[in-house]
């Protein structure tokens, strides 16, 4: 199967060409030529995770991964669970937070990481992403090690919480990390601008591990077949069909593969993309006006984003008529709301963080008695400990491995929102 680039659509590539390059000309983003549809859904959310997700993702990749190869890189990369746990009658939490890093991104990145290791040469690649906290962490544990790609992760000086910036910032060796003095749509445009700086990326072999990069939407395609498979067998949680996923959105990764989900078969009635006070979305869906005000800062910081890199995605899917205009709603959740919001939970028997609270707080915005909703639990609570203390009053144990890096040294270089001193820094360490 190629992808084509949504900016210019006559630049097609293969799977293996988009992973390699990331993005497009003109930064266009890769979109697959079509999206297969499965009919026998019953069958396919039968089978194991790993078994179904080759099913799931072969189409996409067969032309550059045999299904042994493939089989390999998701037993490799999916060799944590996504666990769905009731809430209450009808609402449940899917928790993405099982992997090594801790959050769901470990499902992306892992996927993309051993991808673009079947496919690398001997020529050096330069991994350059921004995270506004977990995508880090994510991408410097799975490329971590990796011979011939080098990793560069830009983030918010001052914006992530402590332990999120320790998972990423400590480990060196072919990762390095740059506390950048902005916001984390900053750090995006230096991403960009180096794109577009078509010298500098043929001189390092430019690549970027964001969302904007078709293997990590593709991997999290598999977790929403994940959640229904298991709703499908707890018979009593949630009727088929009425089923509302509830994302916290930030970069709009994780609403893009579960639109995919959905046009390829997969019973999901509609969703709700939840963003905290950068509003974008919800006032676009609202008056038609694209309009991104300037960052706020919040205390679901990994969503701290005004200039969603994945939306032209998810606009293609709705314009186009590959999902329905209708199946995607938005609200914006204020910081009383989600602080009231984890204390709620927290009465309900869950402990929960501030992402995972919005999409939560969301879902009672927007479902029905008859409607199942389902939010994304996309970070484990302790990731951020002060906050999620500060709101329960009560102390929270770190797992190991957050408790593995929490006393190690930040190894991060500080550096200006300016692209000349990036560049430099770039071709200095090349």
């Amino acid at each position: 199967m190629n992808f084509y680039n949504l900016k210019e659509n006559d630049e097609q590539v293969s799977f293996a060409g988009a992973v390699k390059q990331g993005l497009g000309k003109n930064q266009g983003l890769f979109f697959p030529r079509e999206i297969p549809k499965f009919d026998n859904i019953d069958q396919l959310l039968s089978m194991p995770l790993v078994e179904r997700s080759v099913k799931i993702l072969h189409p996409f990749v067969a032309a550059d991964l045999s299904e042994k190869q493939l089989t390999a890189i998701v037993t490799s990369a999916f060799n944590f669970p996504a666990q769905l746990q009731p809430i209450s009658e009808n609402r449940a939490i899917l928790e993405l937070f099982h992997g090594p890093t801790l959050a769901f991104k470990d499902f992306g990145a892992r996927f993309m990481a051993k991808c673009l290791q079947a496919f690398t040469t001997d020529k050096q690649i330069t991994i350059l992403t921004a995270t506004s906290g977990d995508t880090g962490a994510a991408v410097a544990h799975a490329f971590h090690g990796i011979d011939n790609i080098r990793v560069v992760i830009m983030y918010p000086k001052g914006k992530i919480s402590l332990l999120q910036e320790k998972m990423f910032t400590t480990l060196g060796s072919n990762i390095e990390t740059l506390a950048v003095d902005g916001t984390f749509d900053d750090c995006q445009a230096l991403v960009k601008q180096s794109f577009n700086d078509k010298e500098l990326a043929q001189t390092i072999g430019l690549n970027s591990a964001n969302s904007i990069n078709i293997s990590r939407l593709l991997a999290q395609i598999c977790y929403y077949f994940e959640a229904v498979a298991q709703l499908s067998r707890q018979k009593s949680i949630g009727k088929l069909g009425d089923i509302v996923f509830s994302v916290p959105s930030g970069n709009f990764g994780n609403l893009t593969a579960g639109l995919f989900a959905k046009a390829m078969g997969l019973p999901i009635k509609r969703f709700v993309a939840a963003t905290n006070a950068n509003d974008t979305v919800p006032r676009y869906l609202s008056t038609g006006e694209w309009s991104p005000n300037e960052t706020v800062a919040t205390i679901s910081n990994a969503m701290d984003v005004s200039n969603p890199n994945n939306w032209p995605r998810v606009e293609h899917m709705l314009k186009s008529g590959i999902v329905d205009k209708d199946c995607v709603t938005s609200v914006s959740i204020d910081e009383e709301q989600t602080q009231s919001t984890v204390l709620q939970l927290n009465k309900l028997g869950y402990i929960s963080e501030p992402h995972a609270a919005v999409a939560y707080k969301a879902l009672q915005y927007n479902t029905t008695e008859d409607e199942f909703g389902v939010f994304l639990g996309t970070a484990h609570p302790a990731k951020f400990k002060e906050v999620v203390e500060s709101i329960l009053g009560q102390p929270l144990g770190l797992p190991k491995e957050l408790a593995d890096c929490a006393g190690e040294p930040i190894l991060s270089q500080d550096l200006a929102a300016d692209f000349g001193l990036l560049r430099e820094y770039l071709l200095a360490k090349n």
